[in-house]
């Protein structure tokens, strides 16, 4: 192919997707072709509304997957095909829609022109605004879209009269989704008295936003109103320039701001009005009032002060149309003393098309302005923001009503007759007020004074029975079983139903009349031990109830009789699967007996595993906070050597671990007590070894004064530079001999060795 002519098609394709936001007085834009500002923000060209076949010249949102126009031309001139062009006439002054026939504006029919006579260009920028500047300068603005709205008002858009140029912005609805022609709701700018917006919808006030106060309208969005010489009018904005968001008229009589969700593809409308039933204009008529937050099914109209329904048959059909008229004649008591105004609070003042602004005027002055002139009928501020000025209504009162939230004082004139009753019962009103807020006041204190003595009441129950805890027979609150109950469960204690036996008695398995299984654990009678660990058991695994532990249910108490009630466990505990262990030492937790200064306490049976019991308990019944410290030490030893600390070793000639620990260390072979397999295996290392060695005979020194306590142990053994002192004998220590059956000791008569699980201490003076 020729690339000449493969450049000419190509730059005849130009046009079509052109994004160039400019139109010159020599250039010309036909349907299918489109504009778009700078920013990729609007579009201007040619569209078809909804199922509808005619071609309009319009801006819509470039952004916005839902095409959603904003602004359009030829509105009630519609093309009926795509012949539609937009440029300059020849004398590239006057912008002109045309179409139909021919090729220049001799000959075709013009839909809609600017009227503007300057040698200029259009451009479209990212406000949504279409201009024509002047060729030359491009920046005095001969002519905008803005002053020529249809039905949308967007973001820097002003919506109002311009007193300068005489123009006033209104945008009306469309007739239809799918027909752009005007409309018959509109939404303007009333510049009469103080601004206010109005809604209409034909020749009909459907709604009114209220008087502007200088800070908000009630219950509109955020807004910046000016109203001076030259224009009176406002503007809508947005913070964060991302947003892309419209007002619109709605062809069913509505006013709508809607923002768009990019990431639902959909528009949110967060306001409309009307919304509720008050918003609609003199929904109650001429001096009624409009409460919409009344009770569910009440009627929302009521009268204003000093005011009477009219037609009192139509409010007792819930109609308040008719309104209210005044309760006496004004000609008796205008100008007479003891007029005044009722406050009307979070008020919409009523319509000010009747009123009068005084912008220089405070409000003490406004009242007294009203009160000269016995057609006044209300008053309020005008500018809440700097405090001056007023606006002064006559005649009757419309569209008044209350909000929940916002609003402002209304002053309503009044008799003398009616300000003394409103007078009384806003005394009275008064009155109940501080009523309710004493009755609130004595009832808190009342409730934290008993909510103090509660609280005292149950700390110092609290420290009482921790005093006891050392004689008092009492126990924690659990369930009490009966010992029929127990007998039910159990069948009697049968020896089916025996699980095992502990050091304090055995155990049972049982069912409980609702079917709940239990482990029932009986104390010994012979044992005389019954208060003291029954006592610690029940008060430290009441405490303990968790998903992951057995629960006590409760104990059961007869005569000499102790026996605690647990939940069953069918497959044994976790650390049994997961260790295959047996428990060493059956008492560990003694020393959770103590109180916070008790240094030692008497038991009067020694419950434990011997071998792992410190020999002040073991020996005397003696048990302090060093005792399990000489358990863990005897721990730490059988970690370090393989071997249990009742384990005898006739080679050796030793008792148990205890003994051959001891002579190692003495001889200086302290490592000869490890494991042979880690020796063999050299994966260790000696100076963790002989520190754990030396830690461990530091804890079963016979003394509980020398051991270390369980604080300094972890010290020494996370700080591998502290040096250790040196240990003393360690307890239990008793050399025996084992005699050779053929050796002459043998024949001397059979020597049979205790090997019982009670060890013996000697006795030496100290």
């Amino acid at each position: 192919m020729n690339p000449l002519l493969l450049l000419a098609f190509l730059l005849c394709l130009l046009p079509c997707f052109s994004s160039k936001d400019t139109i010159t007085f020599d250039e010309s834009l036909v349907d299918g072709q489109v504009r778009v500002s700078s920013g990729e923000k609007f579009s201007l060209g040619f569209f078809s509304p909804g199922v509808s076949s005619n071609r309009y010249l319009g801006i819509w949102f470039t952004q916005v997957s839902i095409q959603t126009v904003v602004w359009v031309a030829n509105r009630d001139n519609p093309i009926n095909d795509t012949s539609g062009v937009l440029s300059f006439d020849r004398s590239g002054r006057n912008l002109v829609l045309w179409c139909c026939s021919g090729t220049n504006t001799t000959t075709s029919t013009t839909l809609w022109s600017t009227k503007i006579r300057g040698k200029s260009m259009a451009r479209l920028l990212d406000t949504g605004n279409l201009v024509i500047l002047l060729q030359q300068e491009r920046k005095e603005v001969w002519w905008q879209s803005f002053d020529h709205p249809t039905d949308t008002v967007l973001a820097s858009m002003k919506l109002g009269l311009d007193r300068e140029t005489g123009i006033n912005r209104i945008i009306r609805s469309w007739k239809s989704p799918d027909d752009p022609a005007t409309g018959d709701t509109s939404y303007y700018l009333d510049p009469n008295g103080s601004p206010q917006l109005m809604l209409y919808k034909g020749q009909t006030k459907k709604w009114r936003s209220g008087m502007w106060n200088g800070i908000r309208w009630s219950g509109v969005f955020n807004t910046s109103v000016v109203n001076d010489d030259n224009e009176s009018t406002v503007v809508w904005g947005v913070t964060d320039p991302t947003i892309i968001f419209r007002i619109y008229t709605h062809p069913s009589g509505n006013v709508r701001r809607a923002t768009w969700n990019g990431q639902r593809g959909e528009w949110f409308e967060s306001f409309y009005m009307p919304k509720d039933p008050c918003d609609y204009y003199g929904q109650c008529g001429p001096n009624g009032n409009c409460d919409p937050n009344r009770d569910a099914g009440e009627f929302v109209c009521s009268c204003i002060p000093g005011f009477e329904p009219k037609i009192l048959a139509d409010w007792s059909m819930n109609d308040g149309s008719s309104g209210c008229v005044r309760k006496r004649s004004r000609n008796s008591s205008c100008g007479r003393d003891g007029e005044g105004f009722v406050k009307l609070e979070n008020a919409k003042v009523p319509d000010s098309m009747t009123g009068r602004l005084n912008k220089g005027m405070y409000l003490d002055m406004c009242r007294q302005e009203c009160l000269k002139n016995c057609s006044c009928t209300a008053y309020a501020s005008s500018d809440l923001a700097s405090g001056i000025g007023c606006v002064t209504l006559y005649g009757d009162l419309l569209d008044t009503r209350v909000f929940a939230d916002g609003g402002q004082d209304l002053y309503v004139r009044v008799d003398a007759i009616e300000l003394d009753e409103y007078m009384k019962s806003l005394r009275g009103h008064t009155d109940t007020r501080k009523r309710k807020m004493l009755a609130i006041v004595l009832v808190s204190v009342t409730a934290a004074i008993i909510l103090i003595l509660s609280l005292v009441y149950f700390l110092l129950r609290t420290k009482r029975k921790a005093g006891n805890n050392g004689g008092s027979n009492s126990i924690s609150q659990v369930t009490i079983f009966s010992i029929n109950d127990i007998f039910i469960a159990t069948a009697n204690f049968s020896l089916d139903n025996k699980l095992g036996q502990g050091g304090f008695g055995s155990v049972y398995k049982g069912r409980l009349l609702d079917g709940r299984e239990i482990a029932v654990k009986r104390l010994s009678r012979t044992s005389r031990q019954g208060t003291e660990e029954f006592k610690n058991e029940v008060q430290l695994v009441s405490k303990l109830q968790h998903n992951n532990l057995a629960r006590l249910f409760g104990c059961c108490i007869h005569g000499e009789e102790k026996m605690l009630v647990y939940e069953y466990l069918p497959n044994k505990s976790l650390d049994f699967f997961i260790f295959a262990m047996n428990p060493k030492i059956s008492d560990f937790g003694m020393a959770r007996m103590f109180e916070h200064d008790q240094m030692e306490a008497n038991t009067n049976r020694v419950v434990g595993t011997y071998g792992y019991m410190a020999p002040e308990y073991a020996m005397e019944g003696m048990y302090s906070m060093k005792s399990d410290v000489y358990s863990f030490g005897v721990m730490t030893l059988e970690i370090v050597s393989g071997r249990r600390s009742n384990h005898y070793n006739q080679e050796s000639s030793s008792l148990g671990l205890i003994d051959l620990s001891w002579d190692m260390w003495k001889e200086g072979k302290a490592l000869d007590v490890m494991d042979s397999s880690t020796i063999a295996s050299e994966s260790y290392f000696k100076d963790q070894v002989m520190r754990c060695i030396q830690i461990g005979l530091l804890c079963i020194q016979e003394s509980p004064k020398d051991r270390p306590t369980m604080s300094n142990v972890v010290f020494m053994l996370v700080n591998a530079t502290s040096v250790l002192p040196s240990p003393k004998k360690p307890a239990f220590i008793s050399k025996r001999k084992f005699v050779d059956p053929d050796s002459a000791a043998a024949a001397a008569g059979p020597t049979v060795p205790s090997i019982n699980n009670v060890s013996i201490t000697d006795l030496e003076a100290r």
